[in-house]
């Protein structure tokens, strides 16, 4: 065994400072939630009188008690497009992976109680990332519908690539991947489609509404008046349409029909490792061990320390390249190799990395990459050793393994360096990242002095030279770099698959590690155009 030992001093001022940003920025992401949680439950109580249930209820009622969820993407959305006050975090609808009856689904709630529902753009790119979570991973996909279908005051900007939604659910289908959904209120239009494209249906008697056309548009495009019920009510469809399969009596017993279904599905799960370590290192300390500084440097290894099994860790070619840092561990009983960095990525640290990728190809273990990087090197000597050359081929290494790879953003990730590390374009399995990370394709300080060179060589071309504007000009590509690339406004654009507490870090990895593991070993049954309600 190879036990790491830490060089972190718990007592120090620096390590002090360390924590209380990283807490400032947890209580920051932590509040938008409650916020949204908050104004959420405060209408409830209106449609409680109805007979519905909130959103988080029918969560709690779906999930088995006391086994775990994951919650993705909760801030989705969160001040981008048309939310100015951050109301719309979440994208209206709530999803995770979480265990009904013993088995691990995909779960998709329609939070109708933020904004009615609606779809938004980025809230349709969230439940896109749960369908292909479903797919990739061969999870039920469990939905409890009651939305106000899609952002009609954007449909113009979205409605082309929209169908893609409902394609999935086809593809998924004829993938052998079962589909529950419980349609909880109204769905209309496009929206008949979701629980129409569904491989079970659950209607709720004297609740669910299901047409392509409600009273209003029947009257305006034919003439016929007719009643909610009569068009499209849970009965009907029970009873003459066929498009229901069950049919509930109330909310409560809606959820209670689809947890029977999972049940039914004998789907299960691979059992999991009792047997293992915790590590040696406190897992409470992952708090300050990323400095608050992000120009001080410090050792991967000391988040190594805290999330692997015993702190073992077996160090791969650690004389060859400090900077890039590989090796074997186990976390909660499953192995895993881990690539992270102590600084940027030279010609041999790629090629370390890429060589280290290949062995983990070879045996089947996934990869978990721990991001924290200013990119690749540059300079004369770099590229005389071949850093595009070596560079390149670690990023082909990344994209077409096989293994399944995890990715967790602890500091920056910057430029190709974000390629190379399994960012979101290269098809992690999971990703994840800490509140006070950055994405972004550069530094915003060298953003801002590179264009600042580009206008200076326009203004020196055209013989004045205003270095006050200059200044401005710099000021505003800094501010907008800033913007864009924290950790609040990745996930808000679903850059990952949510932001999480650094001391989560060993449980959620074991968590999305044994989810992959459970896929790899499962087989589907599928088929080629998916059930057909007939």
């Amino acid at each position: 065994m190879a036990i790491l030992e830490s060089a972190v001093d718990s007592r120090a001022a620096v390590y002090a400072a360390n924590v209380d940003a990283m807490k400032l920025a947890l209580d920051e992401f932590r509040g938008i939630e409650q916020r949204v949680l908050e104004r959420a439950q405060g209408k409830a109580p209106t449609y409680a009188k109805r007979g519905f249930m909130s959103p988080r209820e029918r969560l709690s009622q779906l999930l088995d008690a006391g086994a775990p969820f994951l919650e993705l993407s909760s801030l989705c959305g969160y001040m981008q497009d048309q939310d100015k006050d951050g109301s719309f975090a979440g994208g209206s609808v709530i999803a995770g992976i979480g265990y009904i009856e013993g088995t691990r689904c995909v779960i998709m709630i329609d939070d109708f109680l933020t904004k009615g529902g609606i779809i938004t753009r980025l809230g349709g790119d969230k439940r896109m990332r749960m369908q292909n979570i479903s797919m990739r991973e061969k999870l039920p996909l469990v939905t409890l519908a009651q939305s106000g279908g899609g952002n009609l005051t954007t449909a113009g900007e979205t409605f082309g690539p929209s169908g893609e939604i409902f394609a999935n659910q086809c593809r998924l289908s004829a993938a052998g991947i079962p589909q529950i959904t419980v349609v909880h209120g109204s769905a209309t239009a496009g929206g008949a489609y979701q629980p129409g494209l569904s491989d079970y249906i659950v209607m709720i008697r004297r609740q669910s509404t299901v047409y392509l056309a409600g009273p209003p548009l029947l009257k305006a495009a034919t003439g016929e008046i007719a009643t909610d019920e009569e068009i499209g009510g849970a009965e009907m469809h029970a009873e003459i349409a066929g498009t229901a399969d069950y049919l509930a009596e109330n909310d409560a017993d809606g959820i209670r029909i689809a947890r029977d279904i999972v049940r039914k599905l004998g789907w299960g799960a691979a059992p999991q490792p009792d047997h293992y370590a915790e590590p040696l290192c406190a897992r409470d300390e992952l708090l300050g061990v990323v400095p608050a500084d992000p120009k001080t440097p410090y050792d991967v290894r000391e988040i190594i320390a805290r999330v692997a099994d015993g702190s073992d860790f077996l160090d791969f070619k650690p004389e060859y390249d400090a900077g890039t840092v590989c090796g074997h561990i186990e976390i909660k009983g499953q192995p895993c190799g881990v690539i992270g960095n102590n600084g940027p990525i030279t010609a041999n640290g790629a090629a370390k990395a890429g060589q280290f990728i290949q062995l983990c190809e070879q045996s089947a273990t996934p990869l978990l990459f721990l991001h924290n990087t200013t990119g690749f090197i540059v300079g004369t000597e770099s590229e005389r050793a071949g850093i595009i050359k070596h560079g390149s081929k670690l990023i082909q290494a990344v994209t077409n393994s096989k293994t399944p790879k995890i990715s967790v953003v602890v500091g920056g990730s910057y430029g190709a360096g974000n390629y190379a590390m399994c960012g979101r374009g290269m098809g992690p399995r999971f990703m994840f990242a800490w509140p006070r990370s950055v994405v972004s394709v550069m530094g915003p300080p060298q953003a801002g002095q590179v264009m600042r060179q580009v206008w200076q060589a326009q203004m020196q071309k055209a013989g004045d030279v205003d270095e006050s504007e200059l200044d401005g000009r710099e000021r505003m590509v800094v501010e907008a770099m800033e913007a864009q690339s924290h950790a609040l406004a990745n996930t808000a654009r679903v850059w990952d698959d949510a932001l999480i507490d650094p001391r989560d870090t060993r449980d959620i990895v074991a968590f999305v590690l044994s989810v992959c593991r459970e896929a790899d070993q499962r087989e589907v049954q599928p088929n080629t155009f998916g059930i057909a309600r007939l």
